[in-house]
């Protein structure tokens, strides 16, 4: 049995199998780079899958907006961003909950704004009493309020979930269901969703608007 030294001596570069390493680009192409000597030649996967792979940019822009109450919206920047979609739907106050997202028509609308990160760490339930203040001052001047983030889908869903759970005294079960039916893209991310399971507003302050 050979040492390892004399192993490393009679090595052979000859003695190696060649491999080839397939790639899949951005756009879903399949190219194969395969070793030779020192070099790497890349040619061309003609053998492509029968499912599309690869990233596929969205360009188009999010307007679907739900309606939780008759004075209540929950949609996404896009709709936040359209003009045209907020005179549809008579809006007059915007809550804006996203973080790095610009108020479009500071002069046409009432705005509150707060930063908040969609990250599982983040309390969501300590901005619940200010974003339902605002709610309920759009309610009281017979005014829409649009409660949007990024996508409307995590951050905005959970504030208006929060809401009903204090307002309406819902549980969270039919509060996330309600939200869900009139936004189906509602997805609150999981830090989100055990602090909305395990939140009970304080009797006599969110349940009543005081404090």
């Amino acid at each position: 049995m050979q040492s390892l030294a004399q192993e490393i001596k009679t090595f052979s570069k000859t003695n190696l199998r060649k491999q080839c390493t397939r790639v899949t680009t951005l756009s879903g192409r399949r190219i194969i780079e395969t070793w030779k000597g020192s070099t790497v030649h890349v040619v061309e996967d003609k053998t492509q899958p029968d499912t599309a792979c690869g990233y596929v940019q969205d360009n188009s822009w999010d307007l679907q907006v739900g309606i939780i109450k008759p004075y209540l919206l929950l949609g996404s920047q896009d709709a936040a961003h359209d003009f045209g979609t907020l005179r549809k739907y008579k809006v007059s106050h915007i809550l804006n909950v996203a973080y790095g997202v610009e108020n479009a028509f500071p002069d046409l609308f009432i705005y509150k704004t707060l930063s908040i990160l969609d990250l599982p760490e983040t309390d969501i339930t300590s901005y619940f009493q200010e974003c339902s203040k605002f709610i309920d001052q759009a309610n009281a001047e017979k005014g829409v309020v649009l409660v949007h983030c990024n996508s409307g889908i995590s951050r905005s869903a959970s504030i208006i979930i929060g809401y009903l759970m204090s307002r309406d005294e819902k549980l969270f079960d039919e509060a996330f269901a309600l939200v869900k039916s009139a936004r189906p893209a509602t997805c609150p991310n999981p830090g989100f969703l055990q602090q909305l399971k395990g939140f009970k507003p304080k009797e006599g302050i969110l349940a009543n608007g005081v404090g």
